[in-house]
């Protein structure tokens, strides 16, 4: 018995009005060195008005940023990914911070704690989210989020340092309705990747129901996490409006509306 024959629906035939917000992709990487501009150009062509690139160090930032050069449409974040805590020294510290004179450069992130691969001691990771927090501190920048497998440690870190209603983004929220008001009651945002639009993920979507609508994002975190019906595969900004359509239907709203509020959350949470 074959396997069933996924329908790949084109992304461009789910197009919304111009004012979406790609709020996390990783459109610097290798996956995208073939066809960047045609990416770039599809993910306008769905609606989107803006793409927050994220750089995961400041090597990669000071020589990938000129991929962008043209596209005003991109902003920037950057921070020292968990999975490379050990690497974040003075040095890199330091570059970070000269690197945030950069305009384009919008928040600290996505720093955190990921607990899920065992190549990175959780000490250093710790060391590295904690310097971070400070620095986003420092250059009175919101923060990016990531967690993984770690929720009650990344949670304890934030809550002891005084974090609460500190303006700071979720990202690639994949947890239930505890776990959102959680982070909703410290005042926090969450952004909601594509895997909202998997058959088993009913307990995100119930989460993504009670989000308050201010407080609600929706990002790619491409190359990785692809929506339905493109799981499996690379991962676009234009797929955004799958997770957009997903999340107003749990939501008993329109995609329209969901599009235009998460942008327009997108855009006053890194300022842009």
């Amino acid at each position: 018995m074959g396997h069933k024959k996924i329908r790949r629906i084109d992304p461009l035939t789910m197009a919304l009005p111009k004012g979406g917000v790609d709020s996390h992709a990783h459109l610097d990487g290798p996956e995208f060195d073939s066809d960047r501009a045609v990416v770039l150009e599809r993910a306008r062509a769905v609606g989107l008005a803006q793409i927050g690139c994220v750089f995961l160090n400041p090597e990669d930032f000071a020589s990938r940023k000129a991929f962008f050069e043209a596209d005003s449409d991109i902003f920037f974040l950057l921070g020292i990914h968990p999975c490379e805590g050990q690497r974040c020294n003075d040095e890199n510290l330091a570059a970070m911070r000269e690197a945030f004179n950069d305009a384009r450069l919008k928040a600290v992130g996505e720093i955190g704690l990921d607990f899920h691969w065992k190549d990175c001691p959780r000490e250093a990771q710790m060391l590295a989210f904690t310097a971070q927090l400070a620095l986003a501190r420092k250059l009175d920048r919101p923060v990016a989020l990531h967690c993984r497998e770690a929720e009650e440690q990344t949670l304890a870190i934030l809550e002891t340092l005084g974090f609460k209603d500190y303006p700071l983004l979720w990202h690639c929220f994949g947890g239930g309705l505890k776990l959102a008001r959680r982070i909703l009651t410290n005042g926090w945002h969450i952004s909601v990747p594509g895997p909202v639009t998997y058959k088993g993920n009913a307990a995100l979507r119930e989460a993504v129901a009670a989000i308050p609508a201010e407080r609600l994002l929706l990002e790619t975190d491409c190359p990785y996490l692809a929506p339905e019906p493109w799981r499996g595969t690379r991962n676009e900004p234009a797929n955004t409006v799958f997770t957009a359509h997903a999340a107003a239907a749990a939501r008993g709203q329109s995609p329209e509306e969901v599009w235009q509020t998460c942008g327009d959350n997108a855009r006053r949470f890194f300022g842009l």
